[in-house]
């Protein structure tokens, strides 16, 4: 028979054989290309090189990932991949991950993990006090990402304008309730009204500004007509930093709208909430204090591994009202008023320990450390724009995040942009996007890694200025 646990002997044999690799990967990861040109059915093959009838030895089934991994992968923590919110993760949330999948602890109710329980209630209550919080009102729970955090969002919601939802669900509603949130916000706010049983055309798309901010102008009178038309208007979501051009809606704005109508007030902050840390663009986040709930994305910018999301909201009571159900095969519920048992107080329920991985990284570098590598990310941005703007690029977005969406001066219609892009991604030596603008294509760049810096932009502009033959610097 199988013996899962190994002897200590081997283990110590994968692990001396493993941790070396892991560690050239992590120390050398700028020396490889940041992505490459896969072969679909080259990758098949590798996949399933690897037979699972009868096992395999440790170590070709290690080396067998390991190349996987090394070969078929854009490498997202590289200091030149300028793409998506996928930041290089920070080596003590590395060892937190180790730590959690060694002890397992089963979080689900407060009394099978106290310490990995209160540890995740310490950390959403510091959180909530960053963001301008009351410290008694404050209340939250780790998420798998921004997605679920958001659809939370909702679903509190429901419970607190719709007493009914609970237990009716949508045949309880008499008013079809109604989300307003910007052309330019996160698509998962669609995805969260389909799976809440609303339907997408639950979502109020509002059009945003020339800065790609929501209207409030529009905003206002969409919800007038709605409640012309015998709608419920029910939530406002704000953004700080759409995933596109990093656009930060007017919170304050938003939050005097949604109590002047009485709605709820939700912020998708999973990437820009961090700036709330920033000495230099914390200011751009006035009026998040007054929100109803907030989304926050630690894999971001955080520099945490994937799978790491914190819901807050400002109403102590609604995440039990939303959750909450009584069993009778799981251990005796804790006392509401002293402890949070996580399956009570979330859509999951057996689930890991999320927050060790910001917690040991907070608890070793302090808010301070996390305040001086935000602010040394939005530095590399300004040095960046500037370096575009000397080279002959425009910059068609306006964001203080380091976000920039560019095309060349000439280039009106973007189609020699997407061109660009390709080529710049072919060659190994960066990665970036493309967005579109008011309606036209732009090179997108964004800035998430703590080890970027000037000669990696400076190499990056050798690119751009290479591919697209206007002069060097």
């Amino acid at each position: 028979m199988v013996n899962l646990n190994f002897s200590p002997d081997a283990r110590n044999k994968m692990l001396n054989k493993l941790v070396p690799k892991l560690e050239k990967y992590y120390s050398q990861t700028e020396d490889l290309k940041v992505s490459s040109d896969w072969n679909i059915r080259e990758i098949k093959a590798f996949t399933r090189a690897m037979g699972l009838e009868e096992g395999n030895k440790p170590q070709d089934v290690l080396d067998h990932v390991l190349a996987g991994l090394t070969n078929y992968a854009v490498h997202t923590p590289h200091p030149r991949y300028f793409g998506l919110f996928n930041p290089r993760t920070g080596f003590a949330s590395i060892l937190a991950d180790l730590i959690t999948a060694t002890f397992n602890p089963q979080l689900a109710a407060w009394s099978h993990a106290p310490f990995a329980n209160e540890t995740e209630s310490f950390v959403i209550k510091a959180f909530g006090q960053k963001f301008g919080y009351t410290k008694s009102s404050i209340d939250g729970t780790f998420c798998a990402g921004g997605a679920e955090s958001n659809e939370t969002a909702l679903i509190c919601c429901l419970n607190q304008f719709i007493p009914s939802y609970g237990e009716s669900g949508i045949r309880g509603i008499e008013r079809n309730p109604l989300i307003y949130a910007s052309s330019e916000s996160h698509h998962s706010i669609v995805k969260a009204a389909k799976r809440s049983g609303l339907g997408s055309q639950s979502v109020r798309v509002v059009s945003v500004n020339d800065n790609l901010q929501m209207d409030t102008e529009q905003l206002r009178g969409q919800i007038r007509k709605d409640r012309k038309d015998g709608f419920l208007p029910m939530m406002i979501i704000g953004t700080t930093g759409t995933t596109g051009a990093g656009a930060i809606d007017n919170l304050d704005a938003l939050s005097r709208i949604a109590s002047e109508e009485n709605m709820w007030f939700h912020v998708d902050a999973a990437y820009g909430g961090a700036a709330i840390l920033s000495k230099k663009i914390s200011g751009s986040l006035v009026g998040i204090e007054k929100s109803d709930s907030i989304t926050l994305d630690l894999h971001k910018w955080f520099s945490v591994p994937m799978g790491t999301s914190i819901f807050l909201t400002s109403h102590k009571k609604i995440l039990h009202k939303s959750f909450g159900v009584k069993t009778r095969y799981m251990p005796k519920d804790g006392d509401p008023d002293k402890v949070t048992d996580p399956y009570l107080h979330s859509g999951q329920w057996s689930r890991r320990f999320i927050g060790l991985k910001i917690y040991l990284p907070l608890a070793i570098h302090g808010w301070q450390g996390y305040s001086e590598i935000i602010d040394k990310q939005i530095s590399v941005g300004e040095g960046l724009k500037e370096l575009l703007l000397e080279n002959n690029w425009e910059i068609v977005n306006n964001t203080p995040l380091p976000i920039i969406c560019f095309r060349k001066k000439e280039d009106r219609s973007g189609n020699e942009i997407v061109d660009l892009v390709q080529q710049v991604n072919d060659s190994g030596k960066a990665w970036l996007s493309v967005y579109p603008v008011k309606g036209k294509k732009t090179a997108r760049i964004c800035i998430t890694n703590y080890d970027t810096g000037e000669k990696d932009i400076k190499d990056l502009i050798h690119l751009l200025n290479h591919y697209s033959q206007v002069s060097t610097i």
